[in-house]
């Protein structure tokens, strides 16, 4: 019998209502909050005996690499709990489609409105890497967009502190093979640049309507990745978008952008939304943080160079 239905209560006051989505570890309900009055996701982990103290694990590292994370552009956490062989995190309840909806029912997507949304998602990844945090797994299902056009950075299971031993099986690769960095999916470890480069993946799929690497398996596509040039994008995107997106998709750590926040600052994002995050380098987020301030080590253009093309 499922056990998970519409109103079962879990830690005492977090009843839910309906399931709304489903991942490779775990569900998410809507449910409410019967002591704060309000609505909630809550990711509750699926159950696999054979791997439930791994999995347990990973969920952890979620609640707590989550919960450091306060920004507009990060999807909130509130609460974390076990019960009777359950774990569960309590989330903000996020109103709106992950990306991955919107690209599948549209297709290709207007420049502006990508440049937007991977301008928010770069400041949330800035957030991510100054807190020592590298994702390790960016991808449309896991970009969030609320109506009002704010763009919510969700779903940290994979993520690894830099302080923090990762949670892996032998011969085991993290993260989606269509939105995998080369240099993971060569097996070496996974750094801020990483993250960069599956937002440029994220970016080229949004203008074109299809995954660049593609190739029908998860070896073929992992290889391409390391070994294929991204097919060509429209006429229509515009040259400074497209700059930012070919930097992105660099094979070499090394030759993207130097961090999220520069990324941010290419497309457009208001310098005073940057506030706080600092210049280090992105491939510097892995083993050891550096606070290094030089410039980027891709020159770009910026989309918005002005302020008043900036309030545009």
């Amino acid at each position: 019998m499922e056990r998970l239905v519409e109103g079962y209560r879990l830690g005492d006051r977090y009843v839910l209502e309906e399931r709304i989505a489903s991942g490779g570890m775990a569900d998410v309900w809507r449910g409410v909050d019967e002591v704060l009055q309000r609505q909630v996701a809550v990711k509750i982990m699926r159950a696999d005996p054979a791997n439930e103290e791994l999995f347990r694990s990973r969920f952890r590292d979620e609640a707590l690499h989550s919960a450091q994370l306060l920004h507009n552009n990060i999807t909130a956490v509130f609460d974390y709990g076990e019960e009777d062989h359950l774990s569960y995190l309590v989330m903000e309840l996020v109103p709106g489609l992950p990306l991955s909806a919107v690209i599948r029912d549209t297709g290709p997507m207007d420049p502006e409105q990508v440049r937007s949304i991977i301008g928010q998602a770069a400041v949330a990844l800035g957030v991510a890497h100054e807190a020592r945090v590298v994702h390790r797994d960016v991808k449309p299902a896991n970009i969030l967009l609320r109506p009002d056009g704010v763009v919510k950075l969700t779903d940290f299971g994979i993520a690894r502190a830099l302080d923090a031993s990762g949670h892996t099986r032998v011969g085991e690769m993290l993260g989606t093979p269509n939105y995998i960095s080369p240099e993971q999916a060569m097996g070496e470890k996974a750094t801020g640049a990483s993250d960069l480069y599956a937002l440029g993946v994220v970016a080229h799929e949004m203008l074109s309507g299809e995954r660049p690497f593609d190739r029908g398996t998860p070896i073929a596509t992992a290889m391409s990745h390391i070994n294929e040039s991204p097919p060509p994008l429209s006429d229509d995107v515009p040259e400074e978008l497209r700059q930012v997106i070919e930097a992105l998709l660099e094979k070499k750590p090394g030759d993207r952008p130097a961090n999220a926040r520069a990324v941010a600052l290419m497309l457009g994002v208001n310098d005073t939304e940057l506030s706080g995050l600092a210049e280090g380098l992105a491939t510097s987020v892995s083993e050891e943080y550096v606070d290094d301030q030089r410039t980027p080590v891709t020159e770009i253009p910026t989309v918005a160079s002005t302020p008043e093309e900036l309030l545009d």
